[in-house]
């Protein structure tokens, strides 16, 4: 009986392990899809450009750091699409916290990041799965209806 609850205990440790190593393939696929951290560098410097110039997202990223805010972004662009790279800015919430940031804008800034993945010649499957990635995030930025 020992046996068996052994073998049972190693096949489901090895299924466990090869589901997060396949997990890690797929985050690892779209880190390279990506440009890995040059082309997400390149992406982020684009799209702050972009930011800066755009009149809807435009009045959130006025008196930013622009250089210090390329850095975070591609820092967790880099972690959330399966890169090497930690995070280690603050969190969603407290940043936007009292922003007043509504669906439109969120959606602006949406926009803004798919022509600039656009213009960087990013493919469209790894364009969803970055989106598919920063979607939950929709939750603690957009503090108004």
């Amino acid at each position: 009986m020992f046996r068996f609850i052994f073998t049972l205990l190693l096949a489901a440790s090895a299924a466990l392990f090869h589901g997060l190593a396949d997990a890690q393939a797929a985050d690892a696929r779209l880190y390279q899809a990506l440009g890995e951290k040059a082309g997400l560098t390149r992406l982020m410097d684009r799209f702050v450009e972009t930011l800066a110039v755009d009149t809807r997202p435009q009045v959130f990223f006025a008196n930013a750091d622009k250089p210090r805010l390329k850095e975070q972004l591609t820092e967790q662009l880099c972690m959330l699409s399966g890169g090497p790279c930690v995070y280690t800015g603050a969190q969603m919430r407290g940043v936007h916290r009292g922003l007043e940031i509504g669906r439109s804008d969120f959606n602006a800034l949406v926009e803004v990041l798919q022509d600039t993945m656009d213009a960087q010649g990013i493919a469209f499957s790894a364009q969803n799965g970055l989106l598919a990635r920063l979607a939950p995030m929709h939750r603690e930025i957009v503090t108004r209806d």
